[in-house]
């Protein structure tokens, strides 16, 4: 079988290997049933030769990080998952203001060197629950700030297995969006290009921006943070809110009480609950104002 033989490669090359590994403890959702198999990958070098024998031997994957983004079907992942974890989120200074951070790597270790350094421009991703490598697919944003305005460069693997560097002005970064959301390509690290600042003064913007996420955010619920993007020249949560949708809930899947743009677990919720809370909030809102939320979160299907 395939599957077997890109499992005896990744045990060659010295990668964990998981059987039936449940996704409800890989997500910030807390749902999803099992995965065929799961690879905690070793290094980019081994992700390099796994990606090319995937496509070789034509089977199913996906990666996954912090799993921050993603809701897995409540039967789980027909396929293998390959996980960038501890074992790949090296961090360094590159040079006085750039630093290089692999695509394992926590938004808040990367927040944290960067403090560490006195270097400004990642305060707004402070608290973002996500790594490196989905920042950049997603070109992460919040409070006034965005991954795309201090990335330098980007290195990917390719189904190939060839590895590469792109440049900013290469990655089509625009709202929510890189050119990874289309190539399939694996993001292995990025660059960042920061401003040499006062530490003081990071550290305060970083403390404070941390304190409204929890005064505003129903952080103490597991969640894939703001469930819908934003409508232009609208604020999701006050349309989901207008429409009387506020706690709204299915099973144990609920529109947050505290913020409208976030769909919750609040206990016991299924992949399939909260599916049908955000269909329920998406049908409602566009009959209601005429505006289509599309979701931020992405849906991985059993197969």
């Amino acid at each position: 079988m395939n599957t077997e033989k890109l499992l005896n490669l990744a045990r060659e090359l010295e990668c964990r290997v998981m059987y039936d590994e449940p996704l409800s403890e890989h997500t910030t959702f807390k749902v999803g049933g099992k995965c065929t198999a799961m690879v905690d990958v070793a290094s980019v070098e081994c992700l390099s030769k796994l990606a090319a024998a995937a496509n070789q031997l034509e089977v199913r994957t996906i990666v996954l990080g912090k799993g921050s983004n993603v809701i897995f079907d409540d039967k789980g992942f027909k396929g293998v998952v390959l996980l960038m974890g501890s074992s790949v989120d090296q961090i360094y200074m590159a040079d006085e203001t750039t630093i290089y951070a692999q695509a394992g790597c926590s938004l808040v270790k990367l927040c944290r060197f960067a403090l560490e350094h006195s270097l400004s421009g990642l305060e707004f991703s402070y608290g973002i629950p996500g790594t490196v490598g989905g920042a950049i697919y997603m070109n992460a944003g919040a409070y006034g700030g965005e991954i795309r305005d201090v990335i330098k460069s980007v290195t990917s693997v390719n189904k190939n297995g060839g590895i590469h560097m792109l440049a900013a002005e290469q990655l089509e970064m625009s709202y929510r969006h890189s050119c990874f959301t289309d190539n399939g390509e694996i993001i292995t690290s990025g660059l960042f290009r920061l401003t040499p600042g006062n530490y003081d003064d990071i550290q305060d913007k970083m403390v404070e921006l941390m304190g409204r996420r929890r005064e505003k955010q129903p952080l103490e619920f597991p969640s894939a943070g703001s469930t819908f993007k934003r409508p232009e020249g609208q604020f999701a949560g006050k349309l989901i809110q207008d429409c009387g949708l506020r706690g709204y809930a299915v099973g144990g899947a609920q529109v947050s009480e505290k913020h409208c743009g976030f769909v919750i677990n609040r206990g016991g919720a299924t992949s399939g609950d909260i599916l049908q809370v955000i269909r329920d909030v998406q049908k409602t809102v566009e009959e209601k104002t005429g505006f289509f939320l599309e979701c931020e979160v992405r849906y991985i299907p059993y197969e």
